[in-house]
């Protein structure tokens, strides 16, 4: 029985090629995210899933037994927003951290920005060192 490659894959696709899909003022957006998820994880950007751009690996393992391998920080940018990859429930533990940050969404791992002039750049930082050093085990 074949074994089925997982969704979320590293690749060899180039970070240029995810970031020219980005159009209008969001490709610069993806640009300083870039620079700031490369600044905080101390990686470098490899393309995850054809369009994620993920930074670091870690393996991770749930009680339910399932099993597999994750970018520390990740990031998509979309037409609509910028979807950031966080540890699982980064809103339940650091709400004062998104209290600072400005206008957003977070769901269970991931973090939605419309335009990063809205967030305040230092909040957001704090908000990815957090989530690294939780995925960590720091």
């Amino acid at each position: 029985m074949a074994t089925r490659t997982p969704a979320m894959t590293p690749s060899d696709t180039p970070v240029g090629e995810v970031l020219d899909r980005v159009t209008s003022a969001r490709r610069n957006e993806a640009e300083q995210l870039l620079d700031l998820h490369r600044e905080v994880s101390g990686e470098p950007a490899v393309v995850w899933a054809g369009r994620i751009i993920g930074f670091g690996e870690h393996h991770y393992r749930y009680e339910s037994g399932h099993s597999g391998t994750a970018p520390v920080l990740a990031f998509a940018s979309g037409p609509a927003k910028h979807t950031l990859y966080l540890v699982s429930d980064f809103s339940e533990r650091w709400p004062e951290a998104l209290a600072a940050l400005g206008p957003h969404r977070a769901g269970r791992a991931c973090l939605y920005v419309t335009r990063l002039a809205r967030v305040d750049p230092a909040a957001l930082r704090r908000i990815l060192e957090l989530s690294r050093d939780a995925t960590l085990g720091g």
